[in-house]
């Protein structure tokens, strides 16, 4: 596992996302700690806990792929640096049964005659290939990305013989996005197959995944960073707990017990409503799940009795000036901060003027990069 990875599009020079991947992993983590020690140095952690990874290869349970080429020889993949079109169907990131589907669906896409979209000429219909894959089952979640309704008939042509060889996709959407422009999805999902949500579980928590749900890529360390925040929280015997961008729950169901009261805050709908249900499913009675901006949902609580610990878990760009301050103005006692960005985790603590860092750990959602993923402990000072 410490030795140094090896993977052809990186040695050939044909995709260079994992620009870390030369190094034995034990050296990345160490590289990683040392970088997170430095960003969060004015904040006097006083534990630091080991790091977290997980398996170097075939961690990943989503792939997002660009489709390239023609109607007759699609590729789903990249553009590499030098502008040539690269399939990445057999990326080592990606488990061997993820791996086998996408390239059979490069032959689907052949025999379907869909042609991919082209952005120099803004002709085309599949942009993109999104596959989701459930951990613990091994069912697929297939979406394809179109500039309008025209390739769908063809797709319903070809998906019987589709789901015969591959009996675990268990959903199939067709994403409308007519917009020209670099963006992944719109807002239109037109159901083709299966059931509306994919099940995972994680730690015996069930949680489900909708088309637009966001959901942690590497599952195994995923597990771990939930079982982390629990085990944080666990002898603190809250009584209330609010989770802001809790997404499909993972958070907010890993910590909740069965009399704590949950509140779990999502601006996406459709990951309110995976929550909800993964809390039905565990028979939690004391949990309610709302679609709200979460800034919006914190500066409207002022007045309200104030929780006994917070999660958050904010996009990339962190909780931003607003929310940090209304935080700590709010001043639960505990808050459990998980950060995919050390950079904006670092600025967001220089607004918890009222806090002390009583944990910090490291958890490799990105082995072979820079990103990884941080969970750290606040609590209220006294006095």
């Amino acid at each position: 596992m410490n030795k140094p990875q090896h993977c052809e599009f990186y040695q050939q020079g044909k995709c260079l996302s994992c620009q870390l991947i030369e190094l034995p992993l034990a050296e990345q983590l160490q590289r990683k700690q040392h970088a997170l020690q430095q960003l969060l140095a004015p904040y006097f952690v006083a534990e630091w806990e080991l790091p977290i990874s997980g398996p170097a290869f075939a961690f990943r349970n989503k792939a997002k792929m660009v489709a390239l080429g023609a109607a007759h020889q699609p590729i789903l993949g990249i553009v590499s640096p030098n502008g040539e079109p690269v399939s990445l169907v057999n990326c080592p990131l990606y488990p061997a049964s993820m791996q086998q589907l996408l390239q059979h669906l490069e032959s689907f896409i052949q025999r379907a005659g869909i042609p991919p979209y082209r952005v120099d000429k803004a002709k085309g219909e599949l942009k993109f290939i999104l596959l989701t894959q459930a951990h613990h089952s091994g069912e697929f979640m297939l979406r394809f990305v179109l500039r309008s309704e025209q390739a769908i008939a063809r797709i319903e042509r070809e998906l019987p013989a589709l789901l015969h060889e591959f009996p675990k996709i268990k959903l199939v959407t067709a994403n409308i996005q007519p917009v020209h422009m670099a963006r992944l999805e719109g807002e239109q999902e037109i159901w083709l197959f299966g059931e509306p949500r994919l099940r995972e579980v994680f730690n015996d928590i069930p949680l489900y995944i909708r088309p637009k749900s966001f959901f942690q890529t590497n599952p195994e360390v995923a597990e771990q960073l939930y079982a982390t925040a629990k085990r944080w929280l666990a002898p603190l015997q809250l009584n209330s707990l609010w989770d802001l961008f809790c997404g499909v729950g993972g958070f907010g169901l890993h910590c909740a017990a069965p009399d704590t009261h949950l509140t779990g805050i999502e601006i996406e709908p459709e990951a309110i409503a995976c929550a909800s249900l993964a809390a039905a499913e565990l028979g939690l009675q004391h949990i309610q799940f709302k679609a709200l901006d979460s800034t919006t949902f914190a500066d409207g609580q002022r007045q309200q009795q104030v929780p006994d610990a917070v999660i958050v878990n904010p996009p990339r760009r962190g909780l931003g000036t607003a929310l940090s301050r209304a935080l700590n103005e709010f001043s639960p006692a505990y808050i459990v901060y998980s950060s995919c960005n050390p950079k904006t985790l670092a600025e967001d603590l220089r607004h918890f003027d009222d806090y002390q860092c009583q944990r910090a750990q490291i958890f490799d959602m990105f082995p072979h990069t820079d990103h990884y993923e941080v969970l750290i402990l606040l609590q209220r000072k006294l006095g």
